[in-house]
């Protein structure tokens, strides 16, 4: 293990110093020694400044790399020396620097993603409120002669105005998600029932658009601890993911399993599909591919990246894959009763 050299020739300094002061208590030592033993204490004492300018030079070498670092330059890596002391301390920088790197990376990307989102979203809400202006413009100017063209109006100004508040109620649900303001109210409930009383809301879009009803449920009870409404609105978005994007296909199911302390939920369609490529994406906001998700094809976009960060809000998880032109899957995993988060009367009374 090697030495500290300041500390070495510390240590052979004050050697020195205790040696000179040993010969003068005991008598008057020779000049030859004398001289020697000055001549050392001068060597060491020489030696000790150097080591120590050394050592300061180096301290300032780090604190203006880490300095540049800091004004951004994250490229820059300081080189280890044969001093195991300055070497700790050079790690640790070097270290320190490396996640000002991953930070500035992923504050570009966040950035970036949040221009879009922004971009996006002023586009998706433009889109409906000029069609709102234009309807309402043509009702006062008398364009709708009759009676019958005037309800026609008020039908799609209804249609526009619910597609309008859906998306500001999902945005604002996803910035109360990022700042962790959604508060649960995680009450016992019955994963199974609540799954079915999802898809009874479904029952006529499934109809219409010709989809077959797939469900694999277990009769026995799957009890979760969630918050009911968060909960039934994941179930909602995955469920009207399915039966937008399944279309091309003739089934949708829905299969529930438990393993290792959870429930799995499998929401499945024979659809079209999701590109290999894209499939990394499909939990990103304002993700759409380019037929299956465009905006003609109504959604915002937001539905699947919300039903991801409630899933996480409860404990779980949130997954997909997908093969072209068979079937497309969506994985959500929640922990059983006891495993996750506890009931809200159970916080209130052990409190």
């Amino acid at each position: 293990m090697k030495k500290d050299p300041v500390k070495l020739l510390g240590t052979i300094h004050l050697i020195l110093l205790a040696a000179l002061a040993g010969l003068t208590a005991v008598g008057t030592p020779s000049a030859l020694t004398s001289g020697v033993l000055f001549a050392a204490l001068f060597a060491s004492a020489a030696g000790l400044l150097m080591s120590r300018f050394r050592y300061t030079a180096r301290l300032r070498d780090i604190n203006r790399q880490l300095a540049r670092a800091l004004e951004g330059n994250v490229n820059t890596r300081i080189l280890a020396n044969d001093d195991p002391a300055l070497n700790e301390v050079i790690f640790s920088v070097n270290e320190l620097i490396g996640q000002l790197d991953k930070l500035q990376v992923y504050t570009i990307k966040t950035e970036t993603g949040r221009k879009r989102f922004l971009s996006n979203i002023s586009h998706d809400i433009r889109t409906p409120l000029t069609s709102i202006i234009g309807y309402i413009d043509a009702l006062r100017d008398g364009v709708a002669g009759s009676e019958e063209q005037k309800r026609q109006y008020l039908d799609v100004l209804a249609r526009k105005s619910g597609a309008l508040k859906k998306l500001i109620d999902e945005v604002f649900l996803l910035a109360k998600l990022d700042a962790d303001e959604l508060r649960l109210q995680p009450v016992r409930l019955d994963l199974a029932e609540t799954v079915r009383e999802s898809v009874i809301e479904f029952l006529p879009e499934l109809h219409q658009a010709g989809l077959e009803l797939v469900l694999r449920l277990p009769e026995e009870a799957c009890p979760v601890v969630a918050d009911r409404v968060s909960l039934l609105r994941l179930l909602n978005n995955l469920i009207q993911n399915a039966v937008k994007h399944g279309a091309d296909g003739n089934k949708l199911g829905l299969e529930l399993s438990s393993a290792e302390g959870k429930y799995c939920l499998t929401v499945w369609d024979n659809g079209a599909g999701i590109p290999a490529e894209e499939l990394g994406l499909v939990f990103e906001r304002m993700y759409r591919t380019d037929a299956s998700r465009s905006r003609a094809g109504g959604g915002s976009g937001l539905g699947l990246a919300i039903a991801k960060a409630l899933a996480e809000k409860h404990g779980g998880t949130l997954g997909a894959d997908s093969e072209r032109g068979v079937r497309t899957a969506f994985y959500l995993t929640l922990p059983e009763t006891g495993k996750g988060l506890q009931p809200a009367d159970d916080i209130l009374r052990n409190n």
